[in-house]
């Protein structure tokens, strides 16, 4: 399975965020959508960074609840890994596991045309285990 098959199912949907909007703005958006992360966009729509939960928390832990007042570009993870629709579940696994991270964004021909999350990847691997033990369940009964 690939990254384009998890964005068939979910959706392509992206929630953005400024630099300039605060914390607390960031935090109301993550709750109110019930996700983890928003992709930090400028105004032409170019990646500058993710805001994620374990920012916010970060973020808090250093500057109290004055951290709830400073702009996003503070507080987010300027490095951004990304990956492609072709782009197999093993792979994005992979440099999720590999990086400590839960976001990637999807790139195509330069632009941003999905999220995907650990969850997403995750769920699509469970489902394919359990579909794999069946068929072993009915080849093994057929035998």
């Amino acid at each position: 399975m690939t990254v384009a098959a998890i964005l068939a199912e979910k959706g392509r949907e992206v929630v953005t965020i400024g630099p300039d909007e605060t914390v607390a703005e960031a935090v109301q958006l993550l709750a109110e959508r019930r996700i983890g992360a928003a992709v930090v966009t400028d105004n032409s729509g170019r990646i500058l960074g993710i805001a994620s939960e374990r920012d916010i928390v970060a973020a808090l832990a250093k500057h109290g609840a004055d951290a709830l007042h400073r702009d996003v570009r503070s507080i987010m993870t300027s490095k951004v890994v990304t990956c492609q629709e072709r782009d197999t579940l093993d792979a994005v696994l992979g440099r999720m596991t590999r990086g400590r991270f839960r976001h990637l964004p999807v790139m195509e021909d330069g632009r941003m045309v999905g999220v995907i999350s650990i969850g997403d990847v995750v769920k699509r691997r469970i489902e394919a285990v359990e579909r794999e033990a069946e068929e072993l369940r009915v080849y093994i009964a057929a035998g």
